[in-house]
């Protein structure tokens, strides 16, 4: 069976990223360097706004897909394996997260973080340790969208070729105009834009 690679128009993927076997990557989403995304056995899907952010590792395992939700940052890293990320979630720094894992919308799983298997996570948690477990709640949408629009900038400006999105008056208007807007959606539906 050959690969079956969706990536959409809008969406940016790093030269340097692999990506194998049957993965989706929806509008904005962001691939970055030296990621390795290997779905032998199951489906990969990265969601609207999701960034898989540099030396990242996704695998499946036979009927366990890896799911990675919108407006989701899973940052430098990381390995995901056999299990589903909500929308609106923030992965720390070298964390793991394993086989048939659950992690909430809303949350925030900190670095260097293990869950183990089966983990489930309610949504709008703060989940640190090895093993992991849930120290606090709290509604982390806002902030985690903020972090994934940092990166749906910084694809588009990559592809553009420019490297320094997050310089200068251009990026400054840009973060005040965004920061105003998600301010406004947020407070306003309470479920994000």
């Amino acid at each position: 069976m050959t690969s079956q690679i969706e990536i959409h128009p809008t969406a940016y993927v790093h030269p340097s990223a692999q990506i194998y076997g049957h993965v989706t990557i929806g509008p904005r989403a962001s691939i970055w360097c030296n990621a390795v995304i290997r779905a032998e056995t199951a489906h990969v899907e990265i969601h609207e706004g999701a960034n898989i952010q540099d030396f990242v590792m996704i695998h499946t395992d036979p009927g366990k897909p890896v799911i990675v939700g919108a407006y989701t940052s899973v940052t430098h890293h990381v390995t995901l394996h056999g299990c589903t990320i909500g929308d609106h979630c923030l992965i720390g720094i070298n964390a793991t997260v394993y086989n048939g894992s659950h992690v909430g919308a809303g949350s925030i799983v900190g670095q260097h973080a293990y869950l183990k298997d089966g983990t489930k996570v309610p949504d709008n948690s703060i989940v640190v340790g090895s093993p992991a477990k849930v120290i606090a709640t709290r509604d982390n949408r806002l902030p985690n969208r903020i972090n994934a629009e940092f990166y749906m900038r910084n694809g588009e400006c990559y592809a553009a070729g420019n490297h320094r999105a997050w310089a200068g008056p251009d990026f400054e208007a840009w973060f005040a105009a965004t920061m105003q807007r998600l301010q406004g959606d947020y407070a306003v539906n309470g479920t994000g834009a």
